[in-house]
């Protein structure tokens, strides 16, 4: 007897056995003696001897149904149990079974060989399994063994509609097709596999149910809302920044500020970068506030470089306002021809220190103050410095450092001394070395008052320093130079006092050029000095004391000019 309870006839024992009831399943009548749905194959039965009965459809069908009583055959009752119409049990199905099987072997089915021919069944159009090949002599598989088989089928009689699963509505079916309503991951597929919701005994529960889903649903919803929201703020935020940043008016502080702070405006700053300092300051709030503040004042583009006492945390117009009133301003001045000591002085007065304290660094820290190369060429220079202090404006406020304040002077002469070649220039003047080049540059400031004066000044310097020159023997004579030595600016100089001097500075008693500048040039005296008359000028006098140069080729015409120097000065 197998595992569905059937044996070794050609009937089935059980209802349930996939072969059973398929007599006039397709439309056949079955009947007493009618030939077997099974083309009248006698089925394979592990019983057997493993032997190749492939051809036994070439045996008489008759063979079987001799020993096959047709009032003899197996059904069932309406409550399942299997009955016999004469009565006998399981014992006279086996002894016909029996003899079928010694009637096929004395029929001579088989060859010499000992097997059978092989000889293919013709299949039975109504029988619904005719067409799968079983192999004799192998164990046939069994397919409603395993758990996630499908069940036997039914006779045509039993069958029941399967129950039609309930409804629901359309919108929690669309919502959870997807996986991220659904909560199942794209690549799985336990949910269709056919095995797995008929065999396996698997729903909608086998996950979670119904409840879980629902969840899972409005996790995902929950999830959708934030990040919407989330996108929605951050647009939101943006915008309305950007929309200040293009439409809005700046942030800007109200009033006038308290404190004080101490701003450097470097050369050549603009409206931008004066507002960017500003505000690293403390000073305002942003820089599109004072820019505007700055376009709407009518002086508002006149601030210049420098240094500027101003108050935290004020409104852009009143720091605009304030940076234009000079008093504001922390600045030094160095003014072209202005000699070193004066700017020492001036920068002990802006940085609050006892007089003297700059002039004494300048003395001592000389060189490691930036001065170029060729600098401080002669040992009898009396400063170092002198003609490096570039004529500028330079922030200069309490707590700053005086060196600090040199070295940007030292640093600003250097960059625009580079600019004009020193060195080649001395070459085409006869002139020793650049640092001669900035003595005659400060002569000319000296002497000069007007940029003709600077021209003709330089040509009378250039002329008396010739080895040809009779007239004043290679002598400048200028007083400047001795006013310098004295540290005084006296016009009024008597003669027994020059020729008595014989510094290297007093050019009325030394040949050639003094030691070094006598002054800080400016960029025109300078480009004066490189740019002379060739006028034949050698004498010069300012007949009025202050401001009118008159200059002549002769000492003839000097002595007419020292004449109206002495009648307008009252000597």
């Amino acid at each position: 007897m197998t595992e569905y309870g059937r044996g070794p006839g050609s009937e089935p024992w059980h209802p349930e056995d996939p072969l059973y009831g398929d007599d006039g399943w397709g439309g056949q009548q079955a009947h007493v003696g009618q030939q077997s749905p099974y083309g009248g194959q006698p089925q394979h039965y592990p019983q057997q001897s493993q032997q190749n009965y492939d051809g036994w459809s070439q045996h008489p069908q008759g063979g079987y149904d001799q020993h096959h009583d047709p009032q003899q055959y197996a059904y069932y009752d309406e409550q399942g149990q299997l009955r016999y119409a004469d009565g006998q049990g399981q014992q006279q199905y086996d002894q016909q079974y029996v003899g079928q099987a010694q009637q096929y072997q004395q029929g001579g089915g088989w060859d010499a060989t000992g097997t059978h021919g092989q000889v293919p069944y013709g299949a039975d159009p109504g029988d619904p399994y005719g067409q799968q090949p079983v192999a004799y002599g192998g164990e046939q598989p069994d397919f409603y063994g395993t758990e996630d088989a499908y069940p036997p089928p039914e006779p045509p009689g039993r069958r029941r509609p399967e129950p039609e699963p309930q409804a629901e509505s359309a919108v929690t079916e669309e919502e959870e097709q997807h996986p991220f309503f659904t909560g199942a991951d794209d690549g799985d597929d336990d949910d269709d596999d056919p095995k797995g919701r008929r065999g396996g005994g698997r729903g909608k529960d086998a996950k979670g149910g119904k409840g879980a889903k629902k969840r899972r649903n409005g996790c995902a919803c929950l999830v959708v809302c934030l990040v919407f929201g989330g996108g929605a703020a951050t647009v939101g935020y943006f915008g309305w920044h950007f929309y200040q940043n293009r439409f809005g008016p700046a942030p800007d502080y109200v009033g006038g500020g308290t404190g004080a702070v101490t701003v450097e405006i470097p050369k050549g700053a603009g409206g931008y970068e004066i507002g960017r300092r500003l505000e690293d300051a403390g000073v305002v709030k942003s820089v599109d506030a004072f820019v505007a503040a700055q376009s709407q004042n009518p002086d508002g583009k006149t601030i210049q470089a420098g240094a500027y006492l101003l108050k935290k945390e004020m409104s852009a117009a009143s720091a605009v306002k304030l940076m234009l009133d000079p008093n504001s301003q922390s600045n030094v001045v160095v003014k072209p021809g202005e000699r070193n000591a004066s700017v020492y002085q001036a920068i002990d007065k802006q940085l609050q220190l006892r007089a003297g304290t700059t002039q004494g660094i300048a003395k001592k820290e000389y060189k490691s103050l930036g001065l170029p190369s060729w600098a401080n060429s002669s040992s009898r220079i009396k400063d170092p410095l002198e003609g490096f202090l570039y004529p500028n404006t330079y922030p200069a406020a309490k707590g700053m450092k005086p060196e600090a304040i040199l070295k940007s002077m030292v640093s600003a002469a250097k960059e625009q001394y580079a600019t004009y070649d020193l060195a080649a220039q001395a070459k085409k003047f006869d002139l020793d070395n650049p640092l001669q080049v900035i003595t005659v540059a400060s002569l000319v400031q000296a002497e000069g008052k007007t940029q003709d004066d600077f021209r003709k000044m330089a040509e009378v310097i250039y002329n008396r320093l010739q080895p040809t020159n009779t007239e004043t023997n290679q002598k400048l004579q200028f007083d400047s130079t001795f006013n310098y030595l004295k540290g005084t600016s006296n016009i009024h100089i008597s003669e027994s006092e020059i020729n008595s001097n014989q510094d290297p500075y007093n050019t009325y008693t030394q040949k050639g050029l003094p030691p070094g500048p006598i002054g800080n040039p400016g960029d025109e005296a300078l480009k004066a000095a490189l740019d002379p008359t060739d006028d034949g000028w050698i004498y010069f006098v300012a007949t009025d004391g202050q401001n009118n140069t008159e200059f002549a080729k002769t000492y003839q015409e000097f002595q007419q000019l020292k004449d109206k120097f002495n009648a307008t000065s009252g000597h």
